[in-house]
């Protein structure tokens, strides 16, 4: 489905500010492994500690974090990481149902990394409600956050063997204690990755489903078209202090996209996408070495502060004079390739999926979330895409209006017990 930039423009007007985004027994039974992913002849469970960044949920008997090796990007095995949150709920008989969360953007150095930091306050919310009703939630770190290497940002096939070998892992240390049956949820980039998980995992019997919250899509297509009249628009409008948020995350989403692929391609100099004043601040997100680079809160920080001073400095100018990136920036060609291999929802999935999406969302319009859920659709992916616009919500208060609705579609479709 065709957006036209006056549908994308519709999307952001008379919005007030840009949402920031964020997000037991052995057993080695081969029939409890989830399907997808690469070979398995060198990955899986390594080790396992107490999380200690921050409190945990108050439904939590107890969390860890996982260590276990999966296939990077670069065709490599290296290890990442994933929490383990355990219910003070009893086990089932059966054994224990997994839900996957897959979580929005933090960055791509490592201290971004979700197992390194305090829990993020909506996160806490959805995870209170899964825990309560009896599920072990796996949150991986995803390939290259907290371990070695450049996490690839919305790569969507690392996103997704970041979640199915962190299960596969599970499975392989704690099989006895767990029934098999496992589903994904996911916000912003976790949306995409939870997606992502859908369709790497499609073939697996015990993989139940997915839910996907604003997820990120089209990516190429919202910083070209869709960004510029809404910057335009608000600076228009005398609301230039959100016409600069706007841009500052963008440009934040786009300069881990520029290290992201260097994870894979490591030849890709990201400066080429950027003019020479944005490219300043956007080695930033790297840092010296991919591992240090600063996260997502502090990169939009730094963009507004630039953005700012250049319209101290050229007092005539507007915001989107602001120097970003370059004008060829989606039609380079390794950019052009990222982008079509980033984007979900490109195959017939058989696996329920549910995606909810606010109205008032700056950072996915929804009127892009719409064409993403109707392309899948005309794939044929059965049952159909369930799609959930919620009026009035932005980027990350979608997720928590339909709480309750997401929580009565994951125990339809995996009941707890």
């Amino acid at each position: 489905m065709k957006i036209s930039k006056k549908q994308g423009f519709k999307a952001f007007a008379g919005m007030t500010m840009l949402a920031t985004a964020i997000s037991m027994t052995a057993c080695n039974d081969d029939d409890n492994k989830s399907s997808g992913g690469q070979s398995q002849e060198e990955s899986g469970y390594v080790s396992e500690t107490s999380y200690s960044a921050g409190a945990i949920p108050e439904e939590a008997s107890k969390v860890d974090v996982m260590s276990y090796n999966m296939p990077y990007s670069n065709g490599e095995i290296h290890p990442s990481s994933a929490m383990v949150i355990y219910p003070k709920t009893e086990k089932p008989s059966d054994g224990w149902r997994v839900v996957v969360w897959t979580h929005g953007t933090t960055g791509v150095g490592d201290r971004c990394a979700p197992s390194k930091m305090a829990m993020n306050e909506n996160f806490l919310v959805t995870a209170n409600n899964l825990l309560e009703r009896g599920y072990v939630i796996v949150a991986p770190d995803y390939e290259g956050l907290g371990n070695q290497g450049i996490h690839p940002y919305l790569n969507l096939e690392s996103e997704a063997n970041s979640a199915i070998y962190a299960v596969n892992a599970f499975k392989e240390k704690y099989g006895a204690d767990l029934q098999g049956d496992w589903m994904s949820i996911g916000q912003s980039q976790g949306g995409h990755a939870s997606l992502g998980v859908a369709q790497f995992a499609n073939d697996d019997e015990n993989y139940k489903g997915a839910v996907a919250t604003a997820p990120a899509s089209s990516l190429g297509y919202i910083i070209t078209n869709v960004a510029p009249d809404a910057i335009a628009y608000y600076d228009a409008i005398n609301q230039r202090d959100t016409a600069i948020a706007i841009y500052s995350e963008l440009l934040s989403y786009a300069a881990y996209v520029g290290v992201g692929i260097k994870a894979y391609n490591p030849s890709f100099d990201y400066k080429q996408i950027f003019n020479t004043q944005a490219y300043n601040v956007a080695v930033n997100a790297e840092g010296t070495n991919g591992d240090d680079g600063l996260c997502l809160p502090e990169m939009i920080d730094r963009y507004k502060a630039d953005i700012n001073n250049y319209l101290n400095q050229n007092t005539s100018a507007t915001v989107m004079d602001y120097p970003a990136l370059t004008a060829d920036f989606a039609t380079n060609t390794v950019v052009a390739e990222f982008l079509k291999n980033s984007q979900p929802g490109t195959v017939k999935l058989n696996k329920p999926i549910y995606v909810v999406q606010g109205t008032l969302d700056t950072a996915v319009p929804y009127q892009v979330t719409q064409a993403l859920v109707n392309g899948m659709n005309a794939l044929g992916t059965t049952p159909a895409v369930q799609f959930d616009l919620v009026t009035g919500a932005g980027h990350t208060q979608a997720i928590i209006d339909r709480n309750e609705q997401i929580m009565d579609f994951i125990e339809a479709k995996m009941p707890a017990s």
